[in-house]
């Protein structure tokens, strides 16, 4: 009799199938938009080919960072005090430069308790991806207003929000993110590509995702709900990416598209939905999404990149070597330095 022969399940470039990059089953609600961004998050880095034992996987508090157990659960991961994942982000990448640092955290948790150390973490252009899983409440304490929630939106209780928001993004460009996007947890396809060239950008990352809270904030009146996001959105350009082990050789006509080349040779290529838009500068970028503010547009893609500027680790010409394997004539300071150092202070 015959054998049947059991399909062998398909691979990324490193021998891996996608379920070597899937976590634990969701305890998030039925819905909830962080669930469709761990998807994107999973199929982003089975395609780059991307070692989940690479990976450090990084959140404070929140329904958002709770995202982490649901997918790679081969990666090491810690879950930080609320708002202080980005220290502890810092200090990881410090120890350890190889590492793909991923910090996944709420609006709440970056714009409101953590804002301090957000503002550090941008403006020190740490190479880590950050994405805000953003739907405007404190899912986790029953839909309160975060600092994100638009100026005249409305909670499910009729409580109308008198406070103008935080922009993530904006401040981001500001203090000096080498990558600055916003998407919708809603548009996969644009998602996928976001997070794809994240993984090839070597700077920070900062990736603010509209993600409807569907017990708390998916309801007539909010400004974070998927009607609204589906009437509202308003893309920039067509998102597309191609790693570098994949042949890039394609043509386009003349100002239909951008291409930016990664510091890997990826290439980042935007479709212009409007000729003026160029995503390598910062003016351009602060001028149109104040635009959109005015026209009330929830503008999608990617704002700024710059894919040449020094990480904090250039600045500081940080070793390539994880500081724990260093033998200790390279971390010991020699006498003549500690004296020095005496004399310094005295």
């Amino acid at each position: 009799m015959a054998s049947t022969s059991v399909p062998q399940p398909k691979t990324n470039r490193i021998g891996l199938a996608v379920l070597d990059y899937r976590g634990g089953k969701t305890t998030l609600c039925a819905g909830c938009g962080h669930n469709a961004i761990s998807e994107r998050i999973i199929d982003a880095f089975y395609e780059m080919g991307v070692k989940p034992e690479a990976v450090a996987k990084l959140s404070g508090i929140g329904c958002s960072s709770k995202s982490p157990a649901y997918f790679m659960s081969r990666s090491a991961s810690f879950n930080s005090v609320h708002g202080r994942m980005p220290s502890v982000a810092t200090g990881a990448v410090l120890a350890n430069r190889k590492l793909v640092a991923l910090g996944v955290t709420g609006d709440g948790d970056t714009a409101s308790i953590g804002i301090g150390q957000f503002v550090h973490l941008m403006r020190r252009n740490i190479p880590m991806i950050y994405i805000i899983e953003d739907n405007g409440v404190y899912g986790l304490t029953k839909g309160q207003f975060s600092a994100t929630a638009d100026l005249g939106s409305k909670l499910k209780t009729g409580v109308i929000n008198e406070l103008p928001p935080i922009d993530t993004c904006s401040m981001a460009i500001e203090l000096g993110a080498t990558f600055v996007a916003r998407s919708f947890s809603g548009d996969k396809r644009q998602l996928h590509a976001m997070l794809k060239a994240a993984i090839a950008h070597n700077g920070t990352v900062l990736i603010d995702v509209v993600s409807p809270c569907v017990t708390f904030n998916d309801h007539e009146g909010s400004t974070k709900s998927y009607k609204y996001m589906k009437d509202h959105e308003e893309p920039l350009h067509d998102v597309s990416f191609v790693p570098a082990f994949e042949d890039i050789a394609v043509d386009y006509d003349a100002g239909t598209s951008i291409n930016v080349t990664m510091h890997d040779g990826s290439q980042l290529r935007l479709r212009k939905l409007e000729e003026d838009y160029d995503p390598t500068s910062k003016l351009n970028a602060i001028r149109r999404m104040a635009e959109a503010k005015e026209k009330n547009e929830v503008l999608t893609g990617v704002f700024y990149v710059n894919p040449k500027a020094p990480t904090f680790l250039d600045m500081i010409d940080m070793t390539g070597d994880p500081l724990a394997t260093l033998p200790q004539e390279r971390v010991r300071p020699s006498r003549e330095a500690l004296e020095q150092i005496m004399e310094e202070l005295r």
